[in-house]
């Protein structure tokens, strides 16, 4: 029984990292959606929401960042607080009007409440989402407004990219994951946006609900289940100013991967194959990804299992080529060695971020903006 779980466990892991990719890369091949004319009329001005809890020097850095664009459209900033520092943030940030406002988030509701605000204190008629340490290229907006143009787009997101020093795994994650999201998005949809760089038309918002982890997945979810599809453009790129630290990796992992759960006790509907036209998608690129750890739980149960079943010489040979290279890993100080160590560690947390994220799944504990 063991053998048969764990040569499932492995297929199941190369179909969910490997087969799906592939088989969404060759559909993309085949179906690369041509862009059609916008039967709207073409956007008139551009709102850019920045939620943010940073200090106001911070903010108005990101503010100048925005302002210094090659759009052509009227513009303006709406950066909404936590309401508890909204006359501070508000005054420090005075110079910066008329072209930027500051409003204060919902009383109750974490970073949804402040885009609630936001959108209702915005008259463009294309928004665009950021955060506050990203910078724009000065042709990201125009680039953004331009592909929202298009009247099947309920969205579009932009391309992050994060710094110099970011760590290998965490790095090549998310390469990975923003040429699997131009790849979903060329057959039908990207299954999220990236919450730092996207825009949408502001008549196709909706509130999100209080106390929302992951409103870069509900957005386009719920606009997918409407009938619209989500654009990506690597043209309209961000660039992080931030290097990721572990520890802070981790809970963000934790904070988003619960999010996933949190979206479909709230928005069950992504999870009908009738009422989802990218059923598929999201349930390879979302969902099977959570089995990650008990995957290779059950293979490495396998493997200890077999070793101990099989001869003695076997086994004892088996553990001396696990060990000798696992005493060498940890011992040496040569860079290929801290490197391994490096990338070793990161897995490990993805892990751990995984199962404690199915846990608070389970429970349905959503208050994990702490961690």
């Amino acid at each position: 029984m063991l053998d048969r779980l764990a040569f499932a466990s492995f297929i199941a892991l190369v179909a969910i990292w490997a087969g799906y990719p592939a088989l969404i890369a060759a559909a993309a091949s085949l179906r690369s959606l041509r862009r059609r004319p916008a039967s709207a009329t073409p956007p008139a001005s551009v709102s850019v929401i920045i939620a943010s809890r940073e200090p106001a020097e911070t903010i108005a850095a990101r503010v100048h960042d925005v302002l210094d664009t090659d759009l052509a459209l009227p513009l303006e900033v709406i950066v909404a607080v936590d309401r508890a520092k909204f006359e501070q943030t508000r005054a420090a940030l005075a110079t910066l009007a008329p072209a930027a406002r500051v409003v204060a988030g919902d009383a109750e509701g974490g970073k949804a409440a402040s885009l609630n605000a936001g959108v209702r204190a915005a008259s463009g008629d294309v928004l665009i989402f950021t955060d506050t340490h990203q910078r724009f290229d000065r042709s990201t907006m125009p680039v953004l407004t331009s592909a929202i143009a298009d009247a099947r787009a309920g969205a579009v997101s932009g391309a992050l990219a994060l710094p110099p020093g970011t760590p290998p795994l965490v790095h090549a994650y998310w390469s990975f994951e923003r040429w699997l999201r131009a790849m979903e998005a060329r057959v039908h949809s990207a299954v999220g946006v990236t919450g730092a760089v996207y825009a949408m038309r502001r008549s196709a918002w909706t509130p999100l609900p209080a106390g929302l982890l992951l409103d870069d997945v509900w957005v386009p979810m719920r606009l997918i289940l409407d009938g619209a599809r989500i654009g990506f453009e690597p043209g309209a790129r961000a660039r992080e100013t931030r290097t990721p630290e572990p520890e802070h990796e981790y809970r963000r992992k934790v904070r988003t991967l619960t999010g996933v759960f949190q979206l479909c006790a709230w928005l069950p509907a992504v999870l009908l194959p009738w009422r989802n036209p990218i059923w598929v998608q999201f349930v390879f690129h979302k969902l099977l990804r959570l089995l990650t750890p008990y995957l290779i739980l059950v293979i490495g149960a396998w493997a200890v299992a077999t070793l101990a079943r099989g001869p003695g010489a076997w086994a004892l040979l088996a553990g001396a080529a696990v060990a000798i290279p696992a005493l060498w890993l940890w011992r040496t100080r040569s860079r290929l060695g801290r490197r391994l160590r490096t990338v070793l560690a990161e897995a490990v947390l993805l892990q751990l971020a995984m199962l404690k994220a199915g846990w608070n799944g389970v429970r349905r504990r959503w208050h994990v903006w702490d961690g």
